[in-house]
């Protein structure tokens, strides 16, 4: 006998049609381009996975699929700071095998000292904070994803 399979089983895949409605994904005008590309475990792009993002203290909110190199683009703003946190976009991971989204943060490299202080990067090991700090690639901010390996992004159970 057959069981048919669970929502949680059919996880995916998503596509960028529809999903980037907005040029460029902007979710502000004059925001910051964040770009980056979402990997598997072996380095490989994941052509049908969505990337979500959004800020409560910014009041933004976006999704964007991936294309065939993985990639995904928005412009979001800096969101400011919550009290006693380094200003931050909380990220969604939906991709072909995952039974569920994954939860992370991006966290923005001109912020050293509040990303010090900031209570969740703090509770990070040291030598994997770096897989949530976006860096700067000349004023467009580079982010990859690594769903696992050696570079694997840190998530966060909810």
């Amino acid at each position: 006998m057959t069981l048919p399979a669970t929502p949680s089983q059919t996880v995916g895949p998503y596509y960028a049609i529809g999903l980037c409605r907005r040029p460029e994904n902007e979710l502000v005008p004059d925001g910051i381009p964040i770009t980056g590309r979402l990997l598997d475990g072996d380095g490989e792009p994941i052509p049908d996975g969505m990337i979500e993002l959004w800020s409560s203290t910014a009041g933004v909110w976006g999704r964007c699929g991936t294309q065939p190199e993985g990639a995904f683009r928005f412009v979001a703003p800096k969101p400011p700071a919550a009290p006693g946190e380094a200003p931050r976009l909380d990220v969604m991971v939906f991709a072909r095998g995952l039974l569920r989204h994954q939860l992370t943060r991006l966290y923005f490299p001109d912020e050293e000292a509040a990303n010090a202080a900031d209570p969740v990067l703090r509770l990070v090991d040291g030598e994997r904070r770096h897989t949530l700090v976006a860096r700067d690639d000349a004023g467009v901010l580079r982010w990859d994803v690594h769903l696992q390996g050696e570079d694997e992004t840190v998530f966060f159970a909810v």
